[in-house]
């Protein structure tokens, strides 16, 4: 199975039909895409790889030799014991918003990383516009949800804490010496809402889980690969599947990966689109015996966001079923 590969450029054009439902394909049956001719320049991509690159190289990969990880594993090799290094990730990483302090000192490096995350920002507003089309909501639907039904103009963001939080993880995966005891990242979904990834054009590891098996999301060059949070699987009503997806380590070169995430603000009331559920319950109707555990599971409770990350930040590899039970709350 190959991860699908969709070029966005035909979604303004006589293709558009078809790119709409590839997309929704992508979404409903995959939980996992990628975009070619996104719109992106290449020549600003082509900046984002070097100045990463750079930052990793210069500022970041004496510290991971002596990190956590790295400690643990040369214990482990000592030993000489036949376990496995549980509990870390081979990984370095750190987080940009627009309201914290970014580590890099390196000239063009926030200027690079301001123009690529407004970029990526637009693309994820753009996406989310196509699921509300593909879903059959109103146009707009799942953004004012994750603004907590506000209108998240840009001069609000600033001020209110019922915004949608965009942010980006800059992760680099160094070479392993021993990548059968470890693991890159460890399985996983994502808590939030539309995830935009832009991983490392050759050095692979990234794999999702896709009908019991795992599949490399292959490298396509300057692709931007899209794949959905656990949010959009809550709003959706379960028509939208967040994946489950890790890295493996490898002995072979560094990995970049560039995960940015539009996710509901800490405030926002999540929970099925009304009108999806109704749709459910339709069906039901017109199926005169359905089990009971089958209706169930197409339905998830309400909750507020920010009580869903206290539950994921400690069951994050666990299943994602219970987290959505935990935090039941009346809103």
């Amino acid at each position: 199975m190959v991860v699908p590969v969709i070029d966005f450029s035909k979604l303004d054009g006589e293709e558009r039909g078809t790119t709409m439902a590839q997309i929704h394909n992508g979404c409903e049956e995959w939980g996992f895409f990628q975009l070619v001719n996104h719109g992106i320049p290449e020549e600003l991509l082509e900046r984002v790889k070097k100045i990463s690159s750079d930052c990793y190289k210069l500022e970041r990969e004496e510290n991971f030799k002596k990190s956590k990880p790295m400690t643990m594993l040369k214990e482990l090799v000592e030993e000489k014991s036949d376990r496995k290094l549980d509990g870390v990730d081979w990984e370095d990483v750190f987080l940009l918003t627009d309201d914290n302090e970014w580590p890099s000192k390196l000239p063009g490096f926030k200027e690079t990383m301001a123009e690529y995350r407004a970029e990526l920002k637009k693309l994820a507003e753009k996406m989310m516009e196509i699921m509300d089309e593909n879903l059959g909501l109103t146009k707009g639907y799942i953004k004012k949800a994750f603004n907590n039904g506000g209108s998240s103009s840009t001069e609000e963001e600033e001020v209110t804490e019922n915004v949608a939080f965009f942010g980006t993880k800059v992760s680099h995966y160094p070479p392993c010496p021993h990548p059968e005891l470890v693991t890159g990242l460890r399985a996983h979904t994502d808590a939030g809402g539309v995830i935009l990834l832009f991983q490392d054009d050759k050095v692979g590891g990234l794999q999702m889980l896709k009908d019991g098996e795992w599949i490399a999301v292959q490298p396509v060059p300057n692709a931007i690969v899209i794949n959905t949070g656990d949010q959009i699987e809550v709003l959706s009503n379960g028509r939208y599947k967040s994946a489950w997806h890790r890295v493996l380590p490898t002995s072979d070169g560094v990995r970049r990966s560039i995960a940015s995430f539009y996710n509901p603000s800490y405030m926002a009331s999540i929970a099925p689109a009304p009108q999806l559920v109704e749709e459910v319950k339709k069906a039901d109707e017109e199926e005169e015996v359905v089990e009971k555990s089958e209706v169930e599971s197409l339905k998830y409770p309400r909750f507020l966001f920010g009580d869903y990350m206290s539950v994921y930040a400690e069951q994050k590899f666990l299943p994602k079923e219970p987290r959505f039970q935990a935090v039941v709350k009346a809103v």
